[in-house]
């Protein structure tokens, strides 16, 4: 990936009018509270910048285009999948969860099944959340060695320094802000680059005589019942993922973060698309190379240079503000739902300084990882996180919204065990099954329903005495 000179400056004054914002919501950083929720003052396109940042990563664009590149158009999934996800966030999570007043899904847990709920979903939430981490780390570390002819341990030190320019100073406020930036640059150089792309392969006329039907047209590549899996890993994913519900957690009130999740999902829907259409038209361009440059390949070799350069920075800054958004969802669990609700820590400084070390030692630890997996697919690793981080969340959660103070603290707290125990394990068990997801949410309803009969059934003996009476 050998830049031209003009491509080069182009990149370089887009990351650096980029890193401006995290820099300048760093002086507003005060306290624990202002790093993990913003003071709890951000309006609907704050909420919805902050999502962004972190969804629309290297999963969105390269990880896309990659499988783009492989199966055509079923690609798009990701990103489809994702703006479901964030529609039914709004309509029945973002009310609940933003007038609790709280800051992560761990806190909200406790009060309804007690306090060991509260390691129990961090341990599965950081668990899930790192998978992602490491997807968007694998693209990033590519990339970054790839356009600035380095080794992976030098490009390694890029990523630990705009991840601490971005949120390590600014915490949830240089999120937000990076993500909004992040939209600009991705409508701005993606999707022109899809228009591209489409154009190159004569349109839909072109693409139908280019391709066949099966994969490369067709939304079910790889079977129904695989995208039905994907789809309900995403759903179930984001609604469990703590980057996200602390973006609802940081909005002044409930309207705005039910409505900052539509404007995400509208603009995340899109995203999508246009990669898979690039990846499909590298795999007739370029069919050798490594599925992963798909996406740098064509913006680099078929884009005016200036155009091409921005891009590329667009795609840096996707991912690596990605990791961000996911690290410090990862630090602010460490820091209140194990150093201020285990260890009784109150001092805010302090605990800001314990979620900003966390923020560095989760990268570093994802990093190492990466070096061990170069090679591997990064929506498999997205996948596989957002079904881990789902397996012991989700329907507890959702179960504690649904009816509420209906759902017995033990049988809350045995479906998260159940449900992470399935998700660790099955596998193992059964070596030939498919996935996790679907049994672990079995072995959770094993006990949330029963849990909730047994609770209702009580309340109405109750109601039946005092009416009596």
């Amino acid at each position: 990936m050998q830049l031209s000179s003009t491509q080069f400056i182009s990149m370089i004054i887009v990351l650096i009018l980029a890193s401006i914002p995290g820099l300048l919501a760093a002086k507003k950083v005060k306290s624990e509270a202002d790093y993990s929720v913003g003071g709890r003052k951000a309006g609907s396109v704050l909420v919805a910048g902050t999502i962004i940042g972190t969804i629309v990563g290297a999963a969105a664009t390269i990880g896309t285009a990659q499988l783009g590149y492989k199966v055509g158009i079923s690609a798009w999934w990701f990103t489809l999948g994702s703006g479901i996800a964030l529609v039914v966030m709004a309509l029945f999570y973002a009310k609940p969860l933003r007038n609790s007043g709280l800051t992560t899904i761990s806190e909200f847990l406790v009060i309804n099944y007690g306090e060991k709920a509260g390691p129990m979903s961090s341990i599965a939430a950081t668990a899930g959340i790192f998978l992602s981490i490491v997807a968007s780390m694998l693209t990033a570390i590519h990339l970054i060695a790839g356009v600035f002819q380095v080794n992976l341990i030098e490009a390694s030190a890029v990523i630990m320094v705009v991840v601490l320019l971005s949120v390590f100073l600014g915490g949830i406020s240089g999120s937000g802000m990076a993500g909004l930036v992040k939209v600009g640059l991705i409508f701005g150089t993606i999707f022109i680059a899809g228009i591209w792309a489409y154009n190159d392969l004569g349109g839909i006329g072109g693409i139908k005589m280019t391709f066949p039907t099966t994969p490369w047209l067709s939304m079910f590549a790889g079977g129904k019942e695989k995208v039905l899996y994907n789809i309900s890993s995403l759903i179930i994913g984001v609604i469990s993922t703590q980057s996200y519900i602390q973006a609802l957690f940081s909005a002044s009130d409930s309207k705005k973060a039910a409505i900052g999740c539509i404007v995400a999902a509208v603009i995340v829907i899109p995203i999508g698309l246009p990669s898979a259409i690039i990846g499909m038209s590298v795999q007739i361009s370029n069919p050798g190379i490594n599925s992963i440059d798909a996406l740098p390949i064509y913006l680099l070799h078929y884009m005016p240079d200036w155009l091409g350069g921005a891009a590329i920075a667009a795609l840096i800054l996707s991912a690596l503000w990605s990791i961000s958004g996911l690290v410090l969802g990862c630090g602010t669990m460490v820091s209140r739902d194990i150093f201020k609700a285990v260890f009784c820590l109150n001092d805010h400084r302090v605990l800001l300084w314990i979620n900003r070390s966390f923020v560095f030692l989760i990268t570093l630890a994802a990093e190492i990882v990466v070096f061990y997996n170069s090679d591997s697919y990064v929506l498999d690793w997205t996948y596989l996180s957002m079904a881990l981080r789902g397996a012991g969340i989700f329907l507890p959660l959702t179960f504690a919204i649904l009816f509420k103070n209906k759902v017995p603290a033990r049988a809350g707290l045995l479906s998260m065990i159940a449900g992470i125990f399935v998700a660790l394990t099955w596998k193992l068990l059964f070596p030939e099954a498919k996935d996790t997801l679907f049994p672990s949410l079995a072995f959770n309803l094993i006990f949330l329903l029963p849990g909730v009969v047994w609770a209702m059934t009580q309340e109405n003996k109750k109601n039946k005495v005092v009416s009596k009476k």
